[in-house]
């Protein structure tokens, strides 16, 4: 499978930057993903994200890592940060920038380590891929956490898009849960095989939560229908 974003965050820390990377989901036409983005400091990321940080604490799990940038303030912070991501370019870039711990792995295949703190951010959600899947990602999730830990992860509510293509007479299929997107990314010419990619309304997110055995608390919401949730081990 093409490495899209590993391949696009590696040109882009050697200086070969000369274009971004376009998404393109089911119901949404082609959108710019800017490199530079993926590269931004603290004081460029958004409130969830920055929420997030701010909260963080002990041994921390870093879901997702991509180039590498919440792991390494939370290491300047003076804490214990272990990246992983299931892109090889996103992980030599980690590595080049500097984060300490980082690992080529999928969540579901960590084994025998326990995190205070597991960030998914930047719709974090989206790794449980479809909603059949949330329970099974949530209980390996549990497996990883101390019993005093804490899940920080974000996701959006999307019924706002379908509003707004309803008051401009867009049709949009509506067959089942309305936040399964399917995805495809471009670079350079290469396009990806279509992945799924799913967000998470508030209600439906506590839901699961409840079920597998999670308290579910917002802590933060940002400005474009998006939130950042806690989920602590019910006592």
């Amino acid at each position: 499978m093409t490495d899209i974003l590993g391949n696009a965050l590696l040109d882009y820390y050697h200086g070969n930057y000369t274009e971004d990377i376009l998404t393109e989901t089911n119901i949404t036409e082609e959108d710019i993903m800017p490199l530079p983005y993926l590269f931004r400091s603290y004081k460029d990321m958004p409130a969830v994200e920055r929420k997030a940080l701010d909260l963080s604490f002990g041994k921390v799990l870093d879901v997702g890592c991509g180039a590498g940038g919440h792991s390494l303030y939370l290491q300047e912070k003076g804490l214990h940060v272990t990246a992983i991501d299931t892109s090889k370019g996103a992980v030599e870039v980690s590595k080049l920038r500097g984060v300490e711990q980082v690992e080529h792995i999928d969540l579901l295949h960590l084994q025998d380590k326990k995190f205070d703190t597991i960030l998914l951010l930047m719709n974090g959600t989206g790794i449980f891929q479809k909603l059949e899947f949330v329970s099974k990602y949530l209980q390996k999730l549990k497996s990883l956490l101390t019993h005093t830990g804490q899940i920080l992860i974000d996701s959006s509510d999307l019924q706002y898009m379908f509003d707004a293509a309803a008051e401009e007479n867009i049709f949009i299929s509506e067959d089942g849960y309305y936040g399964e997107l399917e995805f495809t990314m471009k670079y350079k010419g290469v396009k990806s095989e279509p992945f799924n990619w799913v967000y998470l309304d508030e209600t439906i997110f506590k839901k699961y939560c409840y079920k597998n055995g999670f308290d579910f608390e917002v802590v933060c919401e940002g400005d474009h229908h998006d939130y950042l949730a806690k989920l602590t081990n019910k006592n």
